[in-house]
């Protein structure tokens, strides 16, 4: 517990009011979400808790840490400022506070734009950060609920929120993002082709 008041104290030093408290929702969301989904409750929380370290530092910093990360990066990270702070975050929280745990790496490094393959444990974070308390966008509580009752829909919608909102913004849609997007079309598309064949056989 001393670690992470601690590492709480850093967070007050290095992120606004606004910042820090969201950062506290999304521990909290990832740690019900580990709960629940049988994944480890502490480091979830962890893991929320330091994925937004490097938000609120100077853009050229966040770039810094990024390249010197030896991260694949692609054009639309470099591109787009916004994501800087997801691989530069990676970078700081391994070499700066020496965490070497590659799911907390791996988590804040995606958490915002995503890949097709994550961990259940990456997904979670990228999940409990779309859906905490302080997220007020329009489908906020349908991807809350679905967030403990289908997983798999709620990645679904999130990343589709995700892109809707590049879009609007008329900005970059990383690849990554669109992997991601792809792995659960895919698998919401088999999903639903298995349950209308299953519907099928029952009339």
């Amino acid at each position: 517990m001393d670690y992470i008041d601690d590492l709480k104290t850093l967070l007050k030093k290095r992120l606004s009011k606004k910042r820090y408290n969201h950062s506290l929702n999304v521990a909290s969301a990832a740690s019900e979400l580990a709960k629940k989904y049988g994944e480890d409750i502490e480091k979830a929380y962890i893991a929320g808790l330091l994925h937004d370290i490097c938000k609120e530092i100077e853009p050229e910093e966040q770039e810094q840490m990024m390249l010197r990360g030896d991260m694949e990066l692609s054009g639309a990270e470099l591109a787009v400022k916004a994501l800087w702070h997801g691989p530069a975050g990676a970078y700081f929280i391994k070499n700066e506070l020496h965490i070497d745990d590659e799911e907390i790496i791996n988590a804040v490094r995606y958490h915002t734009v995503g890949r097709s393959g994550m961990s259940k444990f990456e997904e979670i974070i990228y999940l409990a950060d779309n859906i905490s308390e302080d997220r007020d966008f329009k489908d906020v509580e349908k991807i809350r609920k679905l967030a403990f009752t289908d997983f798999e829909k709620a990645m679904y919608e999130a990343v589709c929120y995700s892109i809707s909102s590049i879009v609007k913004k008329q900005s970059y849609i990383p690849d990554k993002t669109m992997d991601l997007y792809n792995q659960y079309t895919y698998l919401c598309s088999v999903r639903k082709k298995s349950k209308e064949k299953n519907d099928g056989k029952k009339q």
